[in-house]
Formats: structure tokens, sequence, C-alpha cells
């Protein structure tokens, strides 16, 4: 099938244009889960038109079998089943098959699923009725991780963000304020923010494409119930991103959304993770900072940090503070969650809000 919309952008969609909704799958070697993800799309209720769009990819494991047996399940339940595949020995990647799923399908709304997750079965109604409301705009849901404790605190971070925060937390965490497999938006919309990068293994295509999407002017919207049962494994595409490609993708995105407007800020942490933030910064952007903050009296007394790593002489020296005596705006370099409440006491303290005098950067 042609690329939907072709060069020119996005295909025509809406009620006379037959499928309402394309659940997209990307696959790769998923036996283990598959069925169970299947299975959820055929349990859906939702009363309008929707297909399944499956591309399998270069997959060595039973895969191509389960798909070929839920096709004929769901066609008898009135879902049409696309199926794209990658036959080369090699994967080409999760954002090229997701690519290919989404330029095979045809429907007016794009329903991402991962082929490890299980969706709730009002999932695509609700997730529907939300992304007419916000035309540009990536819709997400809370999730119910599986198994129930592993990433505890992430979970409770993603299910737990307000209206506002799913904006100003962007630079936060090694993912999207709202992940991957709880995405819903319009097809036109997806092809105005421009697809995902097909670099493969080790890209955060996810990320990457969320911050294209709000460099766009896109809205994020959570539809607040549990619709996707969220799976933690080993053999999860997420553990093949290095921790330092996120932290500069992130720094990059920080600083163009953020820094860049700023003359001068403060970072909070005189420790390891603000140290690291100070000397991943652009040189323009580290000489707006005008001061370290914290609250170890160790850090405190040192007086300054030293940027040794610096070419100029004499070497730059950062003044380190108490928070209680340091000037916003700041980029806070404190974990969220962990201090058993104490740096969130503090920090409210001083009356600031989110998204003016402070981002967080964790």
């Amino acid at each position: 099938m042609a690329e939907a919309g072709g060069a020119a952008g996005s295909p025509p969609v809406g009620p006379g244009c037959g499928v309402q909704v394309s659940v997209i799958v990307p696959v790769h070697n998923s036996e283990c889960w598959l069925d169970e993800c299947l299975k959820s799309v055929w349990e859906q209720d939702f009363k309008q038109t929707m297909e399944l769009s499956v591309f399998n990819d270069a997959s060595k494991d039973s895969s191509a079998e389960i798909i070929a047996k839920w096709k004929m399940k769901l066609e008898d339940a009135g879902v049409p089943v696309i199926i794209g595949s990658n036959n080369s020995s090699q994967p080409r990647g999760v954002g090229f098959a997701k690519n290919q799923a989404v330029i095979q399908s045809s429907g007016a709304y794009l329903c991402f699923l991962d082929s490890d997750d299980v969706m709730m079965p009002q999932r695509v109604r609700l997730q529907y009725e939300a992304a007419i409301q916000h035309p540009n705009s990536i819709v997400g849901c809370q999730v119910r991780r599986e198994p129930p404790m592993s990433t505890e605190r992430y979970t409770r971070w993603i299910n737990n963000l307000t209206e506002e925060q799913l904006l100003t937390q962007v630079f936060t965490s090694h993912g999207p304020t709202v992940i991957m497999p709880t995405w819903f938006c319009s097809r036109e919309w997806f092809y105005h923010v421009g697809k995902f990068d097909e670099g493969g293994k080790g890209v955060p295509e996810d990320l990457l494409f969320f911050y294209k999407h709000i460099q766009k002017g896109g809205e994020v919207v959570r539809v607040n119930h549990c619709l996707l049962l969220y799976r933690y494994h080993p053999q999860a595409a997420t553990h093949s991103v290095l921790e330092e490609t996120i932290w500069n993708h992130r720094v990059r995105f920080l600083e163009d959304r953020v820094l860049s407007s700023w003359t001068s800020f403060t970072i909070w942490n005189a420790g390891k993770q603000g140290k690291k933030l100070y000397r991943s910064l652009s040189p323009a952007n580290r000489k707006k900072v005008t001061a370290f903050c914290d609250v170890d009296e160790k850090k405190i007394t040192r007086g300054f940090y030293t940027f040794e790593e610096s070419e100029e002489r004499p070497k730059p020296k950062i003044p380190i503070c108490h928070f209680r005596d340091a000037s916003p705006p700041f980029i806070i370099c404190v974990k969220l969650d962990l201090t058993g409440g104490a740096f969130e006491t503090n920090l409210n303290m001083l009356n600031l809000k989110e998204g003016v005098d402070y981002y967080h950067f964790n």
C-alpha cells in the first residue's frame, strides 16, 4: 500500500473515510506475550470501525503463526487485519516497524500498542473520545505495571502527574510523560509531527518523536483510567538505549525549550547529578549558572565548585549556597519521591511555580 498522504503530509481523515481507529502493533520475537496482546484487541468494547495493523520485524520465533491465528478470529469479529513483514535476517528496529504499521493502515486515529502489553477493554473507546476533543495531542492513560513491584517509583510518577506536569516534567525522565504503549493520536497529527526515527537499536524513537510533537505545539493529555497492563522484562527494546544517549537528548531539549529564554539560573543539587548537568551544558548556558544550591552542609561549606575541565583561565568557580539563599529560576536535579517527602517540603516552602520558577531535570 502506498504511504498514506504521500510526501505532501497527511491523508484525508474523518467519518466518511472508513476505518476510525487503527491499532498499531510492531512485533519482533514476541511469542511469549502476543496471544494476550492480540486477545486484548479482540476484547475492545469500541463500537465504531477498527482495524489491526501488525508489522512483523524479522521475528525468528512463532510470532507469524500467532498473528495468522488472530487474523482469522479478529476478521470473524469484523476487525480487518493488515500484516506487513520484514523478511530479512536482521530486524530494522522499533521505529521502522511502527512507521510501516502506520503506513499500511488506514484509520483516522492511531492507537499504539506494544506486543508485550495488554489493553483493557475500554481503552480504544475512552482514548478515541479524548482524542476527538484534543485534535493536536498525544493521548495517554494510566497503567498497571507487570510484575506489580517493578519500577514502582516510575509507575507512580507516570500515573500521578497533573495535567500541567504532563508538559512541565518532560525533562524529568528517560522517557515521555505519557509512555509510548499508551499513545493515541490522529493520523493527521502523526504525519504533521513526522514519523519515528528509524535509526534502530539504541535510538529512543519515542522520546525523539515526543520532543518533536511538543516543538510543533502538540498537547499532552492523559485519560485518568488504568487502560494498559505495561510489562517489564529484560528483553524490552527500551533496555537497548544507553542512558548517556537519553541524557544528551534531554539536555539539548532543556537548552532549546527553557534555557534559551533564561538569562541566569541556579542548579539545585551541588552533588554528582547537578555537576553532570553543568558539565553537559553548552558554554553559553554554563555562563548563565549563577550558583549551585543544596541542603548538605558539607557541600555548602566548601563554598564553590571549580570547573576543572574548563580551558578558561582562571577556571570558572560557581558558588554553592543553601537552597533558602538561592535565587530562582531553578533547574532541579534532585530525584523526586526518594527522600520521604523532605525535598518536596523544602521546595513547597519557597512558593514557586513549576514551569515558570523551576523545572525538574532528574
